[in-house]
């Protein structure tokens, strides 16, 4: 039988995965690989300390930025949407909360509806990328889609809802949100190598991310934001992953109590078999947390168990490479 490195490696063979495995135990580096390439056209290869781009698991430092920002007085889970946005985007109710946008119970509409399902290899943004460099720049995208239900009735996730938050801790800090981020969550938690980069100029050492077409090395450079917001598009580290989760249990970037405020489920999810706090997956079972990230090149998971202090980290610069692995690490690491 094979061990569960043999395991993962037969994997990484068998779907040509690209991108870097890691295991961390009691802080310690147990396992950690890198497979493929970062450039195709230039044939470079992955390292273990390559940056890629996350995704949606942004929204984890989205709800601790926000949550930094509660826990400093500048505001509350009760503070209204409506508050801090003045005139702007009418169509969210009055009575939407911070909690609500923080735990996908808001009600608000999507400019990316993933419950409408949506092609990864489309063209979905209505603007061109390079106008979404910003998080002001983000209200163009936000605007015009009306509520698809009551704030607080039930879980739905909503990309939009995280941008809003971004705009959100912008105005009531007066600090532009990539700076805050980088402030109050990636600088406490010694996160060196993450932070929101321009898919245009991207520095050495990060990966492209490319689509899933067969035959094709086709990046995304036209599919998501120049510059991602608080729904996603940070780009990271496998070791800066698990600096998060050790920072985020020792209480570095917020205090303990709004650790454990943030993850208290909020909500069941059956249809992921997984419940949601404030702005992380939680398992359906005990205490584990998870972060997860999808989108035209980018494929990213990682879960930690806060009682025995294991990070499984998966990180693809493809839109579907880090599943299968993922699945295998569970099958083979968790409980």
């Amino acid at each position: 039988m094979l061990s569960w490195p043999e395991a993962i490696g037969a994997v990484a063979d068998q779907i040509g995965f690209a991108g870097v495995v890691s295991v961390d135990r009691g802080g310690a580096t147990e396992f950690v690989q890198a497979y493929g390439l970062a450039d195709r056209a230039w044939q470079i290869l992955h390292t273990v300390g390559t940056r890629f781009a996350i995704a949606s698991g942004t929204k984890g430092l989205t709800a601790l930025t926000v949550v930094s920002l509660i826990n400093d007085g500048a505001l509350r889970l009760s503070t209204t949407a409506r508050s801090v946005l003045g005139t702007d985007l009418p169509l969210i109710g009055g009575d939407v909360t911070v909690e609500h946008l923080l735990a996908h119970r808001s009600g608000i509409g999507d400019y990316l509806d993933e419950e409408a399902g949506y092609d990864v290899t489309g063209y979905l943004l209505p603007v061109p990328p390079q106008d979404l460099a910003t998080t002001g720049q983000y209200l163009a995208v936000l605007d015009g889609h009306p509520a698809k239900f009551p704030p607080g009735q039930r879980f739905c996730y909503c990309n939009s809802g995280y941008v809003v938050l971004a705009l959100i801790a912008e105005r009531v800090s007066g600090v532009a949100f990539h700076q805050l981020v980088a402030e109050r969550v990636c600088g406490p938690a010694g996160m060196v190598g993450t932070g929101f980069l321009r898919s245009d100029e991207l520095p050495a050492g990060t990966a492209l991310g490319y689509l899933p077409l067969a035959g094709k090395a086709r990046t995304n450079v036209f599919h998501l934001p120049v510059r991602g917001s608080g729904d996603g598009g940070i780009y990271s580290t496998a070791a800066d992953i698990s600096a998060f989760w050790r920072s985020l249990f020792t209480g570095k970037i917020v205090p303990a109590r709004w650790v454990a405020e943030m993850v208290r489920p909020r909500s069941d999810v059956p249809a992921k078999s997984k419940r949601y706090g404030l702005g992380f997956w939680l398992a359906q079972h005990g205490e584990t947390v998870i972060l997860e990230g999808f989108d035209a090149g980018v494929s990213f998971r990682t879960v930690h168990d806060p009682r025995s202090a294991v990070t499984r980290t998966v990180i693809s610069n493809s839109s579907d490479g880090a599943w299968p692995i993922a699945r295998c690490l569970d099958e083979f690491l968790a409980g």
